[in-house]
């Protein structure tokens, strides 16, 4: 693999202009679609399906079956790769929350934060080179949750001195990193980000990951204002529903999240880099899902849908795009549970925001 030599601005190829199905829509956003909710499908079949659907772009978790870094051959694959996104047209971007690629029996381990985090450094080390030969928009990744023998301290330790290696290599290659808050983690919110980021020096390559559905979960602000807050550092938008203080990834409309205004603060700060739709847990029916989702996020940006629309096979969820932008379907399909919240709780402390099985991803 070679390392690329420059770094662009999120969304913007090698000379620094977009490409066809890269440029901004009227509304000035690129939707894009993760591959960790494609998880039954080959990576060719789902690049496929995620171009036809009208997508601009991936968000590519490196997995098993999706181009596993650890693999033999991974110069040929990377190329093959390379060649397949420019031929649907599809921008980019990194993503590394692979559950069981490092370890068949924990859960995201080992991170930075555990005693024997070299397979984690090599791991973001070799996304970082992926990223620069696939030409990604930005790598992006986070701190793990601290191991119960870890104090503290020494856990914000190991991820500064983890963060500072894989900084070191983003800037050789020239690619952007984005670190992204995950609730039940070390870094969990923006505020840790902000201290991470300090603690750093301030890096150039390093930038932030910015989740919608966790700044319903667990952030002080309104999401829009979250947006804001983040503005100078964002570069990857990961887009979901969620409800405050439950950290799960829900389709659009079935959470608490307002999308309009969301998608106009995107706007107004100017961001151009992909937001991709993050379900991880939506395999099952990802043709379906990403159909649905990404005509309500048009619906929501008040901008038209591509026309291209292959068949997706039986109805198995709500069809969000036929639904207002920003509210949940007809509440005759949702559980009371899910009626709407009052969105002006924002001052649950983010302890209350805890995934069941440690991290819902």
């Amino acid at each position: 693999m070679t390392a690329a030599a420059t770094s662009v601005s999120p969304g913007a190829g090698p000379d620094g202009s977009l490409g066809a199905s890269q440029d901004a829509s009227p509304g000035g956003l690129r939707f894009g679609y993760g591959t960790n909710g494609f998880a039954n499908h080959r990576l060719d079949d789902a690049l496929a399906v995620i171009a036809d659907l009208g997508y601009a772009g991936v968000a590519l978790t490196l997995d098993h079956d999706h181009l596993d870094p650890f693999a033999p051959e991974l110069v040929r694959r990377v190329d093959a790769v390379a060649r397949r996104l420019a031929a649907l047209d599809l921008a980019v971007v990194i993503e590394t929350g692979a559950r069981y690629l490092l370890d068949p029996w924990h859960k995201h381990a080992p991170t930075l934060l555990h005693d024997e985090p070299a397979r984690r450094v090599e791991f973001l080390r070799r996304a970082v080179a992926i990223g620069a030969d696939l030409g990604a928009e930005a790598v992006s990744f986070w701190a793990g949750v601290r191991p119960e023998t870890v104090p503290p301290a020494l856990a914000w330790e190991r991820l500064v001195a983890g963060c500072a290696t894989v900084v070191d290599a983003a800037a050789v290659a020239g690619v952007t990193l984005g670190f992204e808050p995950e609730p039940g983690m070390l870094v969990e919110d923006i505020a840790d980000w902000r201290r991470l980021y300090a603690a750093l020096d301030e890096p150039e390559s390093l930038g932030i990951t910015l989740d919608i559905g966790h700044c319903r979960c667990l952030e002080p602000w309104p999401v829009p204002q979250c947006v804001r807050e983040v503005a100078a550092h964002l570069v990857n938008v990961q887009i979901d529903d969620m409800r405050r203080g439950v950290h799960e990834h829900l389709e659009f409309g079935t959470g608490e999240i307002d999308f309009p205004p969301v998608l106009a603060a995107l706007r107004e700060v100017g961001y151009r880099g992909l937001v991709a739709v993050e379900l991880p847990r939506h395999s099952h029916a990802a043709p379906t899902v990403a159909a649905h989702s990404l005509n309500f996020l048009h619906a929501a940006a008040g901008t038209r849908p591509p026309d291209r629309r292959p068949d997706t096979g039986p109805d198995t969820g709500p069809d969000t795009g036929t639904v207002s932008p920003g509210r949940r379907p007809d509440a005759g399909t949702v559980s009371p549970q899910r009626r709407h919240q009052d969105r002006s709780d924002h001052a649950v402390s983010p302890q209350r925001c805890r995934a069941d099985e440690e991290v819902r991803r």
